[in-house]
């Protein structure tokens, strides 16, 4: 299995402060980032698992929820976040549209 307990315990550890912290935004961001990490390399060698690319968007559409719901609540938070794991910055900040220039 690609995803053992103590690399599940050392991922809370390092971004959730302590391992038993499974529930904080930024240790479930960053199993998501390791799992879609994961898939993404299994896709680049098997192209047509469509089951795969499902679960995939699925990941990535789970972790955008959390990310917009830490910039929401604590915009440090995520960009700390954002900053440790190397993500783009895909959140907009309300205000901002594509429209206006």
């Amino acid at each position: 299995m690609y995803l053992s307990t103590e690399k599940k315990a050392e991922i809370f550890k390092t971004h959730g402060e302590v391992e038993t912290n499974t529930g904080s935004a930024e240790g479930q961001v960053a199993l998501f980032t390791y799992r879609i990490a994961h898939l993404t390399e299994h896709l680049k060698k098997n192209r047509k698992d469509f089951s795969t690319q499902l679960s995939l968007q699925k990941l990535v559409g789970k972790r955008r929820g959390i990310l917009a719901y830490l910039f929401k609540k604590d915009i440090l938070r995520y960009r700390a976040i954002i900053k440790a794991l190397g993500l783009r910055d895909i959140i907009k900040p309300l205000g901002s549209s594509r429209d206006s220039k």
